[in-house]
């Protein structure tokens, strides 16, 4: 498994070992690149071999491989770094992973390659709308073309790509900025506040990756992590323990249509703060998929999670 230590790698080991599972944890190189398409990106992988030879030997002997490494930052510009650890490391891991006995790569990538579309699915498409998400979706073409070009190889791994939500969880920076912001006179949602959002628990998404990497058939292109039940308003009531405003849809929109205008005059530099903004305001809504589909949905945690990130912050503040 690559990415062990990190927010959503240290949750998943916990919960594969909880299951039963042995994992080997494996150092994720660190990596840069310049490509923009997929093909400069396979041409780029194929030349670094003594990468795919560390990885091909770390692999050796396993039946899955895991991939949560990359870097989660959502408003980093820095677009070399993001491409190597969210574009270019999930392809190399792939590749090395043929050159062993794994049966199957999942690799973890983020709904944020959808960006502003009116239901996330499990379909290729993307719409990339930072730094950030344009590395993410990147990865995530270049492995679904690895998997179509590898079908009648019957030795090849099995590719699958694992969509995480808005993954919340203690210690998390994008966690505690959520809770500020529900704590604050100014938390609010457009409209009722019954919305749909995609908003979930690092344990729910620990439990589905031990599930989809455990499950004994074929797993698809694309797997999304489902709906945790949650809505605009429970989210900021969880996290903040008081009831948001409700704002006129209208001019919620107006605020985020106005906002996304100067960040594109600023070359997109506040691209992802707004995007944040947007699905706190009007939530996002979830097509339901291989999880609903395979009984593999994962026990509700996002609750139980923002309340105990609000009591944390508070003792924070106290002491």
């Amino acid at each position: 498994m690559l990415g062990a230590t990190g927010f959503v790698g240290s949750a998943t080991v916990a919960r594969l070992q909880a299951d039963g599972q042995r994992v080997v944890p494996v150092a994720a190189p660190r990596l840069a690149s310049g490509a923009h398409t997929v093909h400069h990106l396979l041409q780029q992988a194929g030349r670094l071999e003594s990468v795919l030879d560390y990885l091909a030997e770390s692999f050796a002997g396993a039946d899955v491989v895991l991939n949560a490494a990359g870097l989660a930052a959502p408003d980093q510009r820095h677009e070399e770094s993001l491409i190597g650890a969210n574009a270019l490391l999930p392809v190399l891991v792939a590749l090395a992973a043929r050159r062993t006995s794994v049966r199957r790569v999942l690799h973890v990538s983020s709904a944020a390659v959808q960006g502003d579309v009116d239901v996330l699915d499990e379909t290729p498409t993307v719409r990339p709308f930072s730094p950030y998400s344009f590395s993410k979706a990147l990865g995530e073409s270049a492995l679904l073309k690895l998997r179509r070009d590898w079908v009648d190889d019957p030795d090849a791994p099995g590719v699958t790509v694992l969509r995480a939500t808005s993954v919340q969880g203690s210690g998390r920076r994008t966690t505690a900025r959520l809770v500020r912001f529900a704590s604050s006179p100014v938390s609010s949602v457009a409209g009722d506040g019954t919305a749909h959002t995609p908003v979930t628990s690092v344990h729910a998404l620990a439990e589905f990756t031990s599930r989809a990497g455990r499950h004994a058939g074929t797993l698809p292109p694309v797997v999304l992590q489902p709906w945790e039940g949650a809505t605009t308003a429970s989210i900021l009531r969880d996290a903040g323990r008081r009831e948001p405003l409700r704002l006129p849809a209208p001019l919620c929109r107006l605020v985020v249509d106005t906002a996304f205008g100067l960040s594109a005059l600023a070359g997109h530099r506040w691209h992802g703060l707004v995007r944040r903004l947007e699905v706190t305001w009007f939530g996002q809504r979830q097509a339901r998929g291989w999880a609903e589909e395979h009984d593999a949905v994962p026990e509700p945690r996002i609750g139980e999670v923002l309340r105990q990130a609000h009591l944390a912050a508070g003792r924070r503040r106290r002491g």
